[in-house]
C-alpha cells in the first residue's frame, strides 16, 4: 500500500508541474492575439505566485483541519477550472481573475506532500517526487507547442491541459479512502515510536524559537529565493529570448523550452540514484555550479544550437538544488525546528518566483530581450554565493562544536 500510496503523490505533483511552465510557452502568441504589452506574462506570473504564498502559509492549518488528501483533491480542481478560464479568456483581465484560482490551488498541497515527503521518505523519494513536477513541467509546453504550431491555437493547449486535471481529479477523488487510511496508519506509527517529525516539532520549547533568528537560516532561504527566481525566469523568458534574439518560430522555442524542464526532469531522476553515494550538500554544489556554467553558455555569440544545449544544462543543474535543500533542512538547522523552517523556505522560494521573473520583464521592456543571458548568469551566481556562505558557517559550526550532535540552535 505504501508504493501504491507513494504513485499517487507522484501523480499530484504531476499536475502540479503541468501549468507551471505554459505561460511562458504561449505568451509570444498570446500577447499578440491579446494586444498586452510584454511585461504583462511577468504580472500575471506574479499573481500566480503570490496565490501560491498565501496558500502555503496558511497550509498548515488548513492541511490539520481536512487532511492531506482532500486539499489535494480541491488544489487540483480549481487548477483544473482556473486552466480552463484560461482557453477561454477574452482579455487578459481575464487571465488575472484565473490566475488568482491557479495560484491559491498549489500553495497547500505543495507544502503538504513536500513536509510528508521529507518527514518519512529519504532523500532520492524527494528528488524523484520533484522529478514527477518536471514530468508535468516537460509536457505542458510540449502539449502547447503542438498547438502553438496548428493555427497558433493556444486555447486548445489550456484547454487540453486542463482536462488532463480533470482527470486526475478523478483518480484523486476515488482514492481518497486510500489518503485517509494512511493518515490515521502514519498517525498511530508516530505515536507509537515517537520518531514521527510532526512529534518531534510538538516540543514546548519551539513556541520561544523565532526562526529567522537561528544563524544560517536567513542564508538559506535567499538562495531558495535566487533558486526560484533562476528556474521561473527561464521558464517563462526563455521563449520570448528565443523568438525575439535568436529569431526562432514561436512553436521551436517551446519545444525547446520543453527541454529545459525536461533536463530538470532527467537530472532529478537521475540524482534520486546519486543521493545512495553522494550528500545532498555535494549535490546541491554540484547543481549550482552546472546551472551557472549553462547560463554562461548563454552569454556566448555562438549559434542558436547552443542556446538548446544551455538551457539544457541549466535544467539539468537546477534539478537536485530544490529537493536536496528541502531535504537537507532537519540536518542543518535540527529536527524540531524544520517543519517551521520549512514554511519560511517555501514562502522565500515562492517569493524569488513572484519577484524576479517580473522585475526582468519590466527590465526588458525598457531595454531589450537580449540582457536575458546576463540577468540569469547573475541571479544564479547569487544563488551560489550565499549557498557557499551557508557551507561555510555550517562546516565552522561543526568543528567549534568538535562531537556535538544537537541541533544547531543559535
Amino acid at each position: 500500500m505504501a508504493t501504491f500510496f507513494l504513485i499517487i503523490i507522484y501523480l499530484a505533483f504531476i499536475s502540479l508541474g503541468l501549468p507551471d511552465s505554459m505561460l511562458g510557452s504561449a505568451w509570444p502568441v498570446m500577447q499578440s492575439e491579446l494586444g498586452a504589452p510584454l511585461e504583462m506574462a511577468g504580472w500575471l506570473f506574479m499573481v500566480i505566485a503570490a496565490g501560491t504564498i498565501v496558500s502555503s502559509l496558511t497550509s498548515g492549518a488548513i492541511l490539520k483541519r481536512f487532511g492531506t488528501g482532500k486539499v489535494t483533491l480541491v488544489s487540483c480542481i480549481m487548477t483544473a477550472v482556473a486552466l480552463l478560464g484560461f482557453a477561454f479568456a477574452p482579455s487578459f483581465v481575464w487571465l488575472f481573475l484565473c490566475a488568482i484560482p491557479l495560484g491559491l490551488g498549489a500553495g497547500s498541497v505543495d507544502a503538504g506532500l513536500n513536509n510528508y515527503v521529507a518527514a518519512n521518505y529519504k532523500a532520492h523519494h524527494m528528488n524523484w517526487l520533484h522529478c514527477f513536477w518536471g514530468v508535468g513541467a516537460t509536457l505542458g509546453p510540449v502539449i502547447m507547442a503542438q498547438f502553438i504550431s496548428g493555427q497558433n491555437g493556444w486555447r486548445h493547449g489550456y484547454s487540453t491541459v486542463s482536462m488532463i486535471q480533470f482527470g486526475l481529479v478523478i483518480i484523486l477523488a476515488l482514492t481518497l479512502p486510500l489518503w485517509k487510511r494512511v493518515e490515521r496508519i502514519s498517525n498511530v506509527t508516530s505515536i507509537e515510536d515517537g520518531k514521527d517529525g510532526i512529534d518531534a516539532f510538538e516540543d514546548s520549547s519551539i513556541e520561544s524559537v523565532k526562526p529567522l533568528q537561528i544563524k544560517g537560516v536567513k542564508l538559506a532561504l535567499v538562495s531558495l529565493f535566487f533558486f526560484s527566481g533562476v528556474e521561473a525566469t527561464v521558464g517563462l523568458w526563455g521563449s520570448s529570448f528565443l523568438v525575439n534574439v535568436k529569431d526562432l518560430p514561436a512553436s521551436v522555442a517551446a519545444q525547446w523550452v520543453s527541454l529545459y524542464y525536461g533536463g530538470i526532469t532527467a537530472g532529478r531522476f537521475i540524482a534520486g540514484f546519486i543521493t545512495f553515494k553522494i550528500s545532498n550538500r555535494m549535490l546541491i554544489r554540484g547543481g549550482q555550479i552546472i546551472a551557472l556554467s549553462g547560463a554562461l553558455l548563454l552569454l556566448l555569440p555562438l549559434p542558436s544550437i547552443f542556446s538548446l544545449v544551455g538551457f539544457m544544462i541549466i535544467g539539468l543543474g537546477l534539478a537536485p538544488i530544490y529537493p536536496c535543500m528541502l531535504h537537507e533542512t532537519p540536518v542543518r538547522f535540527g529536527r524540531k525546528h524544520s517543519q517551521s523552517i520549512m514554511g519560511y523556505q517555501m514562502a522565500l522560494a515562492y517569493t524569488g518566483t513572484t519577484l524576479i521573473p517580473p522585475l526582468f520583464g519590466l527590465i526588458a521592456t525598457n531595454s531589450t530581450v537580449g540582457i536575458f543571458p546576463i540577468y540569469v548568469v547573475g541571479c544564479a551566481a547569487a544563488m551560489f554565493l550565499f549557498s557557499e556562505q551557508l557551507n561555510v558557517f555550517l562546516r565552522k559550526k561543526s568543528t567549534s562544536e568538535g562531537k556535538s550532535t544537537g541541533a544547531i540552535e543559535l
